[in-house]
């Protein structure tokens, strides 16, 4: 089954929590802090698998969970870092911020590697927090918690040519005889319901690879129809060949087709007219084509666009016209090289720690307590170690300078409030 669009949610690991400890080796009386550190955990990596060509295997596992640091040990030993969790995809696969809508990255080559979820780092062990005035310390972090975030993911079609065209004008007959792939075929619209792939091999060893994309019709732009779940495929041909049904079958006007197929391409994408198009005129093998085709031809002539694109007629069923539409099309790839897609506002790096301009503090009367929520507040306080009353001074003392205290003073606290933070509570005192 050909799936190209999907959601699902991504959880780095946590870092190894540090760890409080003291020497205790014979002969060292005055031993001082040994706690290590933990581990890093684990990030997690898409990576370009080319044997892959849809994102069927994430309709089945759509959460992702990377392992956790190992914690940090006595003797200032540190915990081992979690081994990333490399998830492959398909070329052609643009991965999306599903709450933001932010471009998180764009994978387009082989092997090509995008870090979605960051693994937080190893919280550090007491021997970081000796000091002169506080020689054995009781305090260490817990593992920054790794980055957890919803993703979408859609694909993108990678060929160098693309069929565009109304249903049935013959867009996957073509395929069918140019190249060796198999599509479904049938008097009746909308046959094809997913994008076929082929390729096509020219005797002088040059080769392309050509997409079926399913039929488009008026107002697929907004939904109609199979709609715009197939036009994003369009934005990553190089050539596109659109194909008008010239016989006239069911009363419908060439000329009106083509410009109807084209409105539709310009309100997904303007710039996608831009690109090379060959109109190829088919089913030239019936009764009315060829007056069709004149027609059209002195249509065309008069159409702005239009008159710069050359029109080859064809016919799938008696091969005419077959061997210089391949021709021409290779032709036309080696003077394209570059595919003017909808430039893409890529992250350069995803961005991980949030400030604190989120905070946000209120009364919850059923609990009756004032409750904390903030992305950075709930970071420093998941790495806080609450089994140690250092630690959790140190967590007091990280509040008061992020002005917390303040805010809860400001907000109406008094002295005895219970204030919570995620499923911890504590008495506020000023």
């Amino acid at each position: 089954m050909f799936v190209d669009q999907v959601k699902i949610d991504v959880k780095a690991g946590n870092g190894g929590n540090g760890m409080v400890a003291f020497r205790r080796e014979k002969y060292v009386p005055n031993g001082g802090p040994a706690g290590g550190d933990g581990g890093h955990g684990a990030d997690i990596i898409f990576k370009v698998d080319s044997g892959m060509n849809t994102l069927m295997d994430f309709r089945y596992h759509r959460k992702f969970k990377a392992p956790a640091g190992g914690n940090g040990a006595n003797k200032s030993m540190t915990g081992r870092s979690a081994e990333n969790l490399i998830v492959p995809v398909p070329e052609g696969t643009t991965v999306i911020n599903e709450l933001t809508g932010e471009v998180v990255g764009d994978l387009t080559e082989p092997d090509q590697e995008l870090v979605v979820a960051r693994g937080g780092r190893g919280g550090r062990g007491n021997i970081h927090f000796a000091s002169a005035k506080n020689p054995a310390p009781e305090i260490a972090e817990n593992g920054e918690p790794g980055e957890e975030v919803s993703l979408k993911l859609e694909l993108k079609v990678l060929a160098d040519v693309g069929l565009v065209g109304f249903p049935s004008a013959g867009k996957s007959t073509l395929l069918s005889v140019i190249t060796s792939a198999k599509p479904k075929i049938a008097g009746y619209h909308f046959t094809t319901l997913v994008p076929n792939l082929g390729m096509v091999r020219l005797n002088d060893g040059r080769d392309f690879a050509v997409a079926d994309l399913p039929g488009l019709v008026e107002g697929a732009s907004e939904g109609v129809g199979l709609g715009i779940q197939f036009l994003r495929h369009v934005e990553r041909t190089r050539v596109i060949l659109h194909l008008v049904d010239m016989s006239g079958e069911e009363g419908r006007n060439p000329f009106e087709d083509y410009l109807a197929i084209n409105k539709e391409l310009e309100a997904y994408d303007e710039s996608i007219l831009d690109r090379p198009q060959i109109i190829v005129a088919t089913k030239m093998d019936l009764p009315e084509s060829n007056d069709n085709l004149a027609e059209f031809k002195q249509q065309i002539a008069e159409d702005d666009r239009g008159k710069d694109f050359e029109v080859l007629p064809i016919s799938s069923v008696t091969h005419d016209g077959l061997q210089e539409l391949v021709q021409k099309t290779a032709d036309l790839l080696e003077q394209t090289t570059i595919i003017p897609t909808k430039p893409l506002e890529e992250t350069a790096e995803y961005e991980y720690h949030k400030t604190s301009d989120d905070l946000n503090i209120s009364f919850d009367d059923e609990i009756d307590s004032w409750v904390i929520k903030g992305a950075e507040i709930e970071r420093l306080f998941k790495m806080t170690d609450t089994m140690h009353e250092q630690s959790m001074l140190r967590f007091a003392r990280q509040m008061r300078g992020m002005g917390i205290d303040k805010a809860l003073r400001d907000a109406g606290a008094k002295d005895g409030d219970t204030v919570t933070i995620l499923d911890f509570s504590f008495t506020y005192v000023d």
